[in-house]
């Protein structure tokens, strides 16, 4: 049960302490589930990730899901998806209960401009983090680029962009051309 109870309060602090969803996240999961508890190895948390971005549902919530799953199975997965999703819907249900209040505060129109800020900050250093270790290779590169180019300049669905590259891939690795 305490290993249990530290999955909830692991997440429940991540879940309270980040803003901005899943791409602000991958920091604090870094750090927290990567450096300083040592649950899962850096690149197992980006294969996480990836799988998460991939799957219906919230990216953190998902990836709280595969730690807890892998550190202590179905009840593991439960209280690190608890654990994540508890502050969201604790700060929600206060927020809700005083909304008209808050609309039109410039106190808090301002803050919200300066959380903006920092969670497109953080947003970056995801991107870069991720890069860093997706772009393994020139294939990888033009994957990438093709990949941002059809989602800037044209309506394909990002899921069928995933999809896709997933596909390729696997297409890829089977036929030698690419090795990871």
């Amino acid at each position: 049960m305490r290993e249990l109870l530290e999955l909830y309060f692991t997440f429940f602090r991540i879940g309270g302490l980040t803003f901005g969803g899943g791409l602000t996240m991958l920091p604090m999961l870094k750090y927290e589930l990567s450096e300083k508890k040592k649950w899962v190895q850096e690149d197992e948390l980006l294969d996480y990730y990836a799988i998460g971005q991939c799957t219906p549902g919230i990216i953190a919530v998902n990836v709280s899901t595969f730690v807890g799953y892998k550190r202590k199975g179905i009840l593991g997965a439960v209280f690190a998806t608890l654990g994540m999703v508890s502050p969201s819907l604790i700060i929600v249900s206060i927020l809700a209960m005083f909304l008209d209040q808050f609309m039109n505060n410039q106190t808090v129109a301002h803050a919200v401009a300066g959380v903006k800020a920092v969670v497109c900050a953080l947003m970056t250093n995801t991107v870069i983090t991720l890069a860093k270790k997706s772009f393994v290779n020139a294939l990888c590169v033009g994957v990438g680029v093709v990949a941002l180019a059809a989602a800037l300049f044209t309506p394909v669905p990002t899921v069928l962009l995933v999809i896709a590259a997933g596909i390729l891939g696997i297409i890829l690795q089977k036929t030698g051309v690419w090795t990871v």
